[in-house]
Order: C-alpha cells, then sequence, then structure tokens
C-alpha cells in the first residue's frame, strides 16, 4: 500500500486532514487525526491520549484569539472518533464481516493557488485500504468506487444540505484557515533550503546513485543529462523522503557502463522550487563514493548526504510513515491528487479549522 502526497507547483498550497479508524489492530489507536499544511504536519490526535495538540510551533497562533481552538479541535475529533467507529460496523455488514481487522478512512482537505487565486477542494473515503465513495464536487454528487459503496452514495446523495455544506467548507471554509495557517508558518512553508547533493554506486555493477537531501520545499526535480539531454532509459527514480529536521530527500539511478564514469558526458541536475540556478554535479569516479571509501559529497553544509544519510532519512521516512500512518491515508492505488482528500458534514460558524461530525456510512 502507498501513502500519496500531492506535490503542489511553486505558490500552491494545501490544507489537509487525513483520519484513520482501525478495529481489532494490535497496539494501535482506534481513531488517529493529522493534519497538514503544504505536506508539514500541523495537528494531531488520536484516541489513546484523546487531546488535539499543535506539531508546529507557529500553531499556536491560531488559539491566541481564540482560547478554544484546541479544546474545539478535540471535541471534532473526538465526535469522529465515534462515527468511524459506526462507519466501520455498518460496512462490515455489507461485506457479511464478522471481525477481523478493518479501517475506515478519510482525506479531505483544499488548495490554494497564491499566484492566480484558483482554489480546488477534495473528499474522499476508504474501506479496508481501497477507495470506497468520494465527492464529485464540481457536479455536486457522490461516487462509488466499491459495489458496496452504492448504498452509501445514494443516501449521501439525497442529503442535499450535507453536499452543500461540504462545498461551502471546501470552498470558502477551508481555504479561509489555509490562509491563515501559511501566514502563521510563512517564515518556515515560504522558506528555501538549498540541498546538498553527492554520488555514489554500491559497486561497479551498481547502478549510479545522485542523491540530494536537506532541501526544502518538497518540491524538486532530480534527473540525470547526457551531453545536455535529460536521459530517460536506465534511469529510476525514487520517491521524496522526510528528514528528521523538517527538511526533504531524494535520489535518482542511472545504470551506466564502468567507462562512462569518467567520459564527462553526464551529469545530475536538481531543480529546486524556489531557485533560479541549477544544482548540477557532474559524474565523474573521483566524486563517486563507493564501499571502497571514496568521498563524492557536493555542496556541504547539509546533514544526511552520502549513502548513509540516504538510509538514515528512509529510515526516518519509515518511521514517519508508521507515525502518520495515524492521519495519512492509507491506498492501495495511488490516486491523482485531485481525487485524493474528503471531507465530512460540516457547520457554518466560520471557526473550525477541520471538520465537524463526519456522516455515517
Amino acid at each position: 500500500m502507498s501513502v500519496y502526497l500531492h506535490i503542489l507547483s511553486p505558490g500552491t498550497h494545501s490544507l489537509k486532514y487525513f483520519y484513520t479508524g482501525s478495529s481489532q489492530v494490535p497496539n494501535f489507536p482506534e481513531f488517529v487525526a493529522v493534519g497538514m499544511v503544504d505536506n508539514v504536519q500541523m495537528f494531531y490526535y488520536d484516541s489513546n491520549n484523546p487531546r488535539a495538540m499543535p506539531k508546529q510551533d507557529w500553531m499556536n497562533k491560531a488559539a491566541e484569539g481564540d482560547p478554544q481552538y484546541w479544546e474545539r479541535e478535540t471535541g471534532i475529533a473526538v465526535g469522529t472518533q465515534q462515527v468511524f467507529k459506526a462507519s466501520i460496523e455498518i460496512v462490515k455488514q455489507r461485506f457479511n464481516q464478522t471481525g477481523g481487522v478493518h479501517s475506515w478512512q478519510q482525506m479531505y482537505g483544499c488548495e490554494w493557488d497564491e499566484e492566480t487565486g484558483a482554489t480546488d477542494g477534495y473528499n474522499q473515503f476508504g474501506y479496508d485500504g481501497e477507495d470506497y465513495v468520494s465527492l464529485d464536487l464540481k457536479n455536486m454528487r457522490w461516487i462509488a468506487t466499491a459495489q458496496t459503496a452504492v448504498i452509501t452514495k445514494h443516501k449521501w446523495d439525497q442529503d442535499r444540505a450535507l453536499t452543500e455544506g461540504l462545498k461551502h467548507y471546501l470552498t470558502q471554509i477551508c481555504i479561509d484557515w489555509l490562509k491563515k495557517y501559511v501566514d502563521y508558518g510563512k517564515s518556515t512553508l515560504k522558506r528555501t533550503v538549498p540541498p546538498s547533493v553527492s554520488l555514489f554506486q554500491k559497486n561497479p555493477s551498481s547502478p549510479v546513485t545522485c542523491h540530494a537531501t536537506g532541501f526544502y520545499p518538497r518540491s524538486i526535480m532530480v534527473f540525470w543529462r547526457r551531453d545536455g539531454d535529460q536521459v530517460y532509459e536506465d534511469v529510476e527514480h525514487g520517491e521524496v523522503l522526510h528528514n528528521e529536521d523538517g527538511t526533504f530527500q531524494n535520489s535518482v539511478h542511472l545504470t551506466v557502463k564502468p567507462e562512462d564514469l569518467d567520459s564527462g558526458r553526464y551529469e545530475c541536475v536538481v531543480q529546486l522550487s524556489g531557485v533560479q540556478e541549477d544544482f548540477v554535479t557532474k559524474l565523474e569516479r573521483s566524486v563517486v563514493e563507493t564501499n571502497h571509501g571514496n568521498t563524492g559529497r557536493t555542496n556541504p553544509g547539509a546533514e544526511g548526504s552520502g549513502p548513509s544519510g540516504l538510509i538514515i532519512g528512509a529510515v526516518v521516512g519509515v518511521l514517519l510513515l508508521v507515525a502518520i500512518v495515524c492521519g495519512v491515508v492509507i491506498w492501495k492505488k495511488k490516486k491523482d491528487a485531485k481525487k485524493g482528500f474528503s471531507q465530512a458534514n460540516t457547520s457554518d460558524d466560520g471557526s473550525n479549522s477541520s471538520n465537524n461530525t463526519a456522516p455515517k456510512a
């Protein structure tokens, strides 16, 4: 199963909430929730310690003018937890299931392009790791992606107040809070940190890896060029991973012949959002780090470069995945991000940043 986080274009900001309700999962909370702004975790709740809490210092600004902010967020999470528990039981009956490990998951959120003013909203539910039902916001109708979800689709289609409430939240309330959060965290969310780039190879027959780490924001392009043209064959791209310090890392692997190491034809190119200059590292045998101890770090100054940095970063990424599974919804299929977030029934008091009670399946 894969976790998919939408990589936003420059100038685009996102607010996302990820909920997971589960049953009979050993050593795992019955309900967990995570909120993220621009893919940075800023909110956390789980049923083992039932209190919503900030994950970024700048989130405390939300409570400066609203002392009840975190109490209200806790109340929302507690109410949603009960509805998720009921939804699991409802869907289990539809599948004729009596016991075992099961999950009911939700993603919702919105995006705002700071440059153009364009906005969008997303809505999706899943059951046991598979897509279940989602909201077509444009046409104001629900789409069932599982046969057993047709009942839920018809039930929610008939509840026009629910659908209209979702539209209002996703297109207005969510956007308003997104703008507030971006302003609260602008020193973090709008910063730019250049990458540290290194080349390494496990052994002479292994691909050469170009590893960029310590960069921010997440939006980055890492690729190989040969004689000035981008290489597509014999290239494998890695996923963007989190570093423990809040920065990111990414790698791209190139299969080359040993004689190509000193041909001068290849170079790794890193393009970071918000930075005009490309970071270019020419492929030369002398700068490729191997198990024999050659040093291949370039652009020094950021932690986590080289093979050890990649391994550490990957471990951190796995640990983060385990932690964020409390909030990041796990779907087996990677979906287009514009079909990837969901929202539950909301009220229109203009004060809540996340949703109120979610509808039962």
